[in-house]
């Protein structure tokens, strides 16, 4: 099932008994599980019976015992169980039992964060997907982005001109987070009945960019180390995840190395290709090629826990800066 199908089917009354929330955007996952439990329990009982735990402090023995907890007087339920890939197979096991036979008046949604997202291949995903209802979230399309901007401004009364629209999408870089902050401060801005243009996105969503990752990659292939490292530490400290930045940064060298190739961009990524057309030549083919690979390394490595996210994610960024500088320690290791 994927986001769209997901709304649709809640739209519809159509619940499922358990659901999996995973993917690249945090964001998505949080709005989608707060959605399913405002429409699936009465007002009444949001506070008292939609239950949030944390799979990385829940003994799986407690979250056992709260599965096997019956509702009074047939009241609706809805629990939230985040990190749930931290729990070990077996416990995976007894947890996943819980859920039969399945019980109408209860929701049980599993999440994992975007840092922690499993690849497809692996025994726990195939596992959960074997037993409830897979929903993954990626981020935001730039056409999904750009209709999501005009809805919320038509919405709120407040007209934004093509170009406004444009630079906010890719501002946002299909992060919905980022999104939701900038037009609502936008409409803030401009008020019901009010206009906004490019010329005010970029004098009121000037900090954006901290939520482009693209941008990250810009001041890298530039040589601006001072500020590539400031706009990382931005992004950190914003929420990003490393492996979301690290993912970005992957699309964007890979998307230069195509271009450099004069071959076709995949079509999410068409629509910067005039930005990449400008960074052609900045690096060798070579070091493009073997960038490609140091970021997913870095990614692997945050994955199978083998270092801390942020150190692999400033790692690997010190290491593009070095390369783009010609300085000891860049990827290439031709320096």
């Amino acid at each position: 099932m994927n986001p769209r199908e997901l709304a649709e089917s809640i739209a519809a009354g159509r619940f499922q008994p358990a659901y999996y929330f995973f993917g690249t955007e945090d964001y998505r996952i949080t709005e989608a599980e707060r959605h399913v439990a405002r429409s699936f329990l009465p007002d009444r009982q949001l506070t008292t019976n939609y239950r949030r735990l944390d799979g990385r402090r829940t003994p799986a023995a407690d979250l056992v015992a709260e599965l096997a907890a019956l509702p009074m007087l047939g009241e609706r339920r809805v629990i939230a169980v985040s990190d749930i890939q931290s729990y070990k197979p077996t416990e995976l096991e007894r947890i996943l039992k819980m859920l039969q036979p399945p019980d109408p008046n209860r929701i049980v949604i599993f999440t994992t964060p975007a840092a922690r997202a499993p690849k497809k291949n692996t025994r726990f995903f195939k596992t959960m997907a074997g037993a409830v209802t897979v929903v993954e979230f990626h981020r935001l399309t730039p056409q999904e982005t750009r209709a999501l901007i005009r809805a919320k401004f038509r919405k709120e009364e407040v007209t934004i001109d093509e170009e406004g629209v444009t630079l906010l999408v890719e501002l946002t870089a299909g992060s919905r987070g980022a999104l939701e902050q900038e037009v609502h401060k936008l409409v803030d801005y401009a008020g019901p009945g009010g206009e906004v243009t490019a010329d005010v996105v970029r004098r009121m969503a000037a900090g954006s960019e901290s939520y482009a990752v693209f941008d990250l990659a810009d001041k890298i292939l530039a040589g601006d180390r001072a500020r590539a490292l400031k706009q990382l530490e931005r992004l950190l400290a914003q929420g990003q995840s490393a492996t979301g930045i690290l993912y970005f940064l992957g699309q964007h060298y890979l998307s230069l190395y195509l271009v450099q190739q004069r071959r076709p961009l995949p079509p999410m990524q068409r629509w910067k290709e005039r930005r990449y057309r400008a960074q052609v030549g900045i690096l060798s083919d070579t070091q493009l090629e073997q960038a490609i690979p140091a970021l997913a390394d870095a990614d692997a490595a945050i994955r199978r826990q083998e270092l801390p996210p942020r150190l692999a994610l400033e790692r690997v960024v010190v290491r593009l800066l070095a390369d783009r500088m010609g300085e000891p320690g860049g990827i290439s290791g031709r320096n």
